[in-house]
């Protein structure tokens, strides 16, 4: 099975907790095999298995963590 990969933007992060709270709260969604979130870019490379909503379960998981996704 191929993995996949996006990028999503984040806004509304200011130190490096913020990325491990990002990080933390991506990785928990089933499927995501990793989660890198770099504050200078304000964005999250998320890779993951293919599944049905994945974009929005991992916008959901920013938003559920206290941040802005941003298109």
């Amino acid at each position: 099975m191929n993995e996949l990969s996006c990028d999503i933007g984040i806004g509304g992060m200011t130190c490096a907790s913020c990325v491990s709270r990002v990080e933390k709260a991506l990785s928990k969604v089933p499927g995501v095999s990793t989660a890198t979130v770099n504050l200078a870019t304000e964005t999250a490379r998320i890779h993951f298995a293919p599944a049905e909503h994945m974009e929005a379960k991992l916008r959901r998981a920013v938003r559920d963590a206290g941040y802005e996704p941003v298109a």
